[in-house]
């Protein structure tokens, strides 16, 4: 039987997006779908899971973005898709907050502020905990890609602020440390060893 593809889920891929998943991508020695970027996502999850699958090695970063849409937009449906495929193993989602209203918001399992902090506390969209939240059960994050992360089953769904930006704390410029801390909390409740530095 053929081994599936390991992937992990960013539910966000604008350009600042892009420009930060793909720098952790390489600062980790991972793959990027480049062509999953796009706001809103500009393929399929079938066409997705055909680029998934060419990659040469894994685990593989894919991005995905509903541009600001409440209701489930091509972000999400890809991301259904590429997630309930049989020859992909899904690892861990990114689930990124926005300012978008109207949605349900996805239960997370833990969430990284922008000042690195690992937190039970939800964030929002510039990666501040958010105030009066520490309520029993699993922080929300309100985001307009994230609402079909309820219906999935995957091992552990990190909460963030704005891929790349977050007042400058996840700039590419330094790296994208806070989106690179989500990805390594996913790497490690999986037991994947990873080079944490290319040189």
């Amino acid at each position: 039987m053929k081994k599936r593809v390991r992937v992990i889920l960013v539910t966000d891929g604008d350009s600042v997006a892009q420009e930060a998943v793909e720098t952790v991508a390489q600062s980790l020695n991972l793959r990027c779908i480049s062509a999953s970027a796009g706001n809103p996502t500009p393929i399929s999850g079938e066409t997705m899971v055909n680029l998934i699958k060419q990659a040469e090695h894994d685990p593989v970063l894919v991005m995905f973005d509903d541009k600001g849409e409440p209701e489930k937009g091509m972000g999400e449906f890809a991301l259904e898709y590429v997630a309930k495929h049989p020859d992909i193993e899904v690892l861990g989602a990114v689930a990124v907050a926005s300012n978008t209203t109207g949605i349900q918001g996805a239960k997370v399992d833990l969430c990284i502020a922008k000042d690195g902090t690992i937190s039970r506390t939800a964030v929002d969209k510039k990666g501040d905990k958010k105030c009066g939240n520490l309520m029993i059960g699993e922080p929300i994050i309100k985001g307009d890609t994230v609402d079909v992360l309820n219906e999935l089953d995957i091992p552990l769904v990190v909460g963030i602020g704005d891929v790349g930006k977050m007042k400058r704390k996840d700039d590419i410029c330094i790296g994208a440390p806070i989106t690179r801390k989500a990805i390594e909390e996913i790497l490690q409740k999986n037991s994947i060893d990873y080079q944490t530095e290319i040189l």
